[in-house]
């Protein structure tokens, strides 16, 4: 699937997300829409979280991260999966990072709210999730990025209406 593109999120944007997501060593991470990795690995490997789990559609992106993840010696503690995110079983991750349009948020909300256990956390790069509300809205110091960080299910539990 070429036509989805493929936005990195910038090395200051992933340790803030990390950071916000209070990522720490037991966390299971996944990152959907997980580009070449980056996110995972440093979730790995900075923050000591015991697993990451990545989604990636494109088949080119997909490698990429393999290439990546091979290239950081973190096989064994993450997974990429070449399939598209809708299929993922939300249940297991404590942590799962988005960098997504707001379509696909709007699309992605519900299963969040269906899957998902209580306490996970749900940190988005510059597009916020509709109708949620978040427990921080932060930017980076440029204020060219915004990272919104929701816990279930305080996230969803005051939303009016959707």
């Amino acid at each position: 699937m070429s036509g989805v593109p493929f936005l990195s999120s910038p090395p200051v944007v992933v340790e803030r997300m990390l950071k916000l997501a209070m990522v720490r060593p037991g966390d299971v991470v996944y990152d959907l829409g997980c580009g070449d990795g980056r996110i995972l690995i440093a979730a790995v490997e900075g923050f000591k979280a015991k697993e990451a789990v990545g989604y990636e559609i494109r088949d080119d992106v997909y490698k990429k991260a393999l290439e990546e993840v091979t290239k950081a010696n973190l096989q064994e503690r993450i997974r990429i999966v070449n399939d598209d995110f809708f299929e993922a079983d939300l249940s297991r991750p404590s942590v799962i990072t988005l960098y997504i349009d707001s379509l696909t948020n709007e699309k992605l909300k519900r299963k969040l709210e269906k899957e998902t256990g209580p306490g996970t956390r749900i940190v988005s790069h510059d597009f916020p999730m509709p109708g949620w509300q978040p427990l921080i809205e932060d930017t980076t110091p440029d204020h060219s990025h915004t990272i919104y960080l929701y816990v279930v299910p305080a996230a969803f539990s005051k939303k009016g209406g959707t």
